[in-house]
């Protein structure tokens, strides 16, 4: 059975042979669990012209304490896809890896790569499996995004879907962002966006969205100068996708933050 997995699916193959190791499939005691384990917070992704780009901030949290200072929320999904997560931290890095080897699994049975869509459906559904932990307040609601082959404009190949707990996947028009500093980072984006934007652009603004989030949310983590903790920022474009260095997201960083020490307010 192991050596012939019979699908295409990893998470049917793991639910087939293994159910106990499913993030939803887990017994949990009755009550709300949300205060008990560290939560991430807060993701944005931008449509760009090349591509497009994904951000998080590092902070994680557990109540009003600060548990992580440098957790890292945005990770590549395959050779030209990102996910970001928010929510439980743990299940959320757990689910991450699961969708990582769900698109390898695929990769390998079926000979190809699924399409960006197919991507974001099968997310969704490993979502889904996970409803029965979220009702308890461990709830995971991740951000894909990704370069799409398929397009018939290269320059338009850059998408993003968003998903709510129950599992529903909806396409994101030019940018959105999840988690707690969503609702001000969302609102930094919707200004300063613009179509076409050029991948450089659309990092220096995502950045800037984490910034406005982190100084409206205590659950957002902004850039630590002095412990040297910046976002992790990737992108994905048609040579697929690439984590920004240390130093390259420090001089972004660094250059926001002494653009608002002149102008606090933006």
């Amino acid at each position: 059975m192991f050596t012939n997995a019979g699908t295409s699916s990893f998470t049917t193959f793991l639910s087939r042979v293994a159910p106990e190791m499913l993030p939803g499939r887990r017994p949990l005691p009755p009550g709300m669990a949300a205060d008990l384990a560290p939560h991430a917070t807060t993701i944005v992704a931008i449509a760009a012209a090349d591509g497009v780009v994904m951000a998080g901030d590092r902070r994680a949290t557990m109540g009003n304490l600060i548990a992580q200072r440098d957790i890292e929320k945005v990770h590549p999904a395959d050779a030209y896809s990102l996910v970001g997560i928010a929510g439980t931290a743990g299940i959320g890095i757990e689910l991450m890896r699961l969708f990582q080897v769900e698109l390898e699994h695929y990769e390998k049975i079926e000979g190809a790569m699924l399409s960006l869509d197919g991507k974001a459906n099968r997310l969704a559904s490993m979502i889904r499996g996970n409803l029965g932990a979220a009702m308890q307040g461990l709830a995971v609601v991740p951000l894909f995004a990704g370069f799409d082959l398929a397009a018939a404009d290269p320059a338009r190949a850059g998408r993003i879907f968003s998903f709510d707990v129950t599992g529903g996947p909806y396409e994101e028009t030019g940018y959105d962002a999840i988690g707690s500093g969503s609702l001000f980072a969302k609102s930094a984006l919707k200004k300063r966006f613009r179509a076409g934007i050029s991948v450089a652009d659309a990092t220096r603004l995502a950045v800037e969205a984490l910034y406005d989030a982190a100084d409206d949310d205590t659950a957002t983590g902004g850039p630590d100068l002095t412990r040297r903790i910046y976002p992790v920022v990737m992108t994905a474009t048609a040579e697929g996708t690439y984590r920004l260095t240390d130093a390259e997201t420090a001089t972004i960083a660094e250059g926001v933050v002494a653009g608002r020490m002149e102008n606090p307010g933006g």
